[in-house]
């Protein structure tokens, strides 16, 4: 068997080899159309995603565009240019290069072709604020929305009516048809979740973004408002819905998803012996989440005498209540689930983000071996008082255990591995 912190590190590169846009990519690309072909994208897999199509479009076929990715994503490319931009908040330099590439869909007419390639954090990356919309607004509601414990889904029902590239209304201004290649970060997969659906009909409204506001209790600035109340009283157009005609002549193909990373790393785990146990795609509080993996693994752990894998994927959320810590979602559901089985014998964990980036610090996740508690006491560390506070982050620095990868430009969102050896 292939030791325990080796084969935690082997399993999240697994499951980012089985996320690789380089791979997935060229197996969906369409045929080039009679005129051109215009590639706009937006994501943290969206610089690999354009190199992918270069590296397999035909060079006599006419090909240009743009993708947007976050600073320090980016990848070398000579016919679609990358822009990188911010995330999680949305800054001037996405705002204008979604601009540009609304301008650009313009101009395609019929025997031509729009190439969409999206990926997580295209949201954000593609944030254009809607006409009389601040951006310090937009980036101020989004703020309040990631850190509410909203889910995605609810985060982006808001920006759907706030923004100007999502929602459907790529797919509803191209005069060419549409294809998109999505990687999903979203559980189930939808393509009007991802990205906030720049391609896909939205089924939510004005007042879906008004009420979930108001379900996490934010009160946003005036430009956002006045604008939501307009669109409630119908001074402005909603967004395509799925009865519209705009969607004929567009698909949406998920090329990439968690579960295509968890059944790889479902595998890898058989082959050493484990009872797997696959729980897909997840979403729900951070700690939450933790309490029912501790309960489930100790449940299980006296049916079996087997050596135990926990796997699962999907998103967790982090209500913050201490703005001053630092601690993405999976180092705080490492921690939550660290201290529910810090007298379990043999126990060792990983939680990571996919793209490489925890929330919005520097390093992917952070990894629990048997003895990280007790290190943590010798250390002086109280860890509850520093999992209260947010600071999970902190928690595993101090103790040499971050998981640090840099960007990997690719996101199918969170990565769990449990074991009881």
């Amino acid at each position: 068997m292939i030791l325990p912190r080796e084969l935690l590190i082997s399993a999240f590169q697994a499951a980012l080899d089985a996320a690789n846009p380089l791979i997935l990519v060229p197996r969906h690309l369409p045929i080039p159309p009679k005129g051109r072909t215009l590639v706009i994208g937006g994501g943290k897999a969206a610089a690999a995603m354009a190199r992918a199509v270069e590296e397999n479009w035909p060079a006599e076929a006419p090909l240009s565009g743009m993708a947007v990715t976050r600073y320090g994503h980016g990848q070398p490319t000579s016919r679609i240019r990358v822009i990188e931009a911010g995330h999680p908040l949305p800054d001037d330099q996405g705002a204008e290069a979604a601009r540009h590439m609304l301008r650009e869909i313009q101009q395609l007419d019929r025997d031509d072709l729009l190439l969409v390639l999206l990926s997580g954090g295209g949201s954000s990356l593609l944030a254009l604020p809607e006409t009389g919309i601040d951006m310090d607004d937009l980036r101020t509601v989004t703020k309040a929305l990631l850190t509410s414990g909203a889910s995605i889904k609810d985060i982006n029902t808001v920006r759907k009516h706030l923004t100007q590239f999502s929602g459907g209304r790529v797919a509803a201004l191209s005069a060419a048809p549409v294809v998109s290649l999505i990687i999903s970060d979203v559980v189930g997969n939808e393509p009007t979740h991802i990205a906030s659906g720049p391609c896909a009909p939205d089924c939510t409204t004005y007042a879906d973004a008004l009420a979930t506001l108001s379900r996490h209790s934010i009160s946003p600035h005036d430009s956002i408002m006045n604008h939501l109340l307009r669109g409630l009283r119908g001074e402005i157009p909603e967004t395509p819905k799925p009865v519209d005609s705009t969607s004929r002549n567009v698909e949406n193909h998920v090329v990439g998803s968690a579960a295509q990373s968890l059944k790889a790393d479902e595998s890898l785990l058989d082959s050493q012996g484990f009872h797997v146990i696959n729980l897909g795609e997840i979403e729900g509080e951070a700690r939450e989440l933790a309490s029912q993996h501790a309960t489930m693994l100790r449940e299980c752990r006296l049916r079996t005498d087997k050596p135990l894998a926990l796997l699962s994927g999907g998103e967790a959320t982090v209500t913050v209540r201490n703005p001053t810590g630092h601690g993405g979602r999976n180092s705080e559901y490492l921690l939550a689930l660290g201290l529910a089985l810090k007298d379990a014998e043999n126990f060792w964990a990983i939680a990571c983000d996919t793209d490489g980036i925890d929330g919005t610090e520097d390093n992917a996740g952070a990894i629990w071996a048997p003895d990280t508690f007790a290190q943590s006491i010798q250390s002086g560390m109280n860890a509850e008082e520093m999992l209260q506070a947010n600071n999970a982050q902190e928690f595993f620095r101090s103790l040499d255990k971050l998981v640090m990868t840099g960007p990997t430009r690719t996101n199918v969102n969170d990565f769990r591995l449990a074991l009881l050896i």
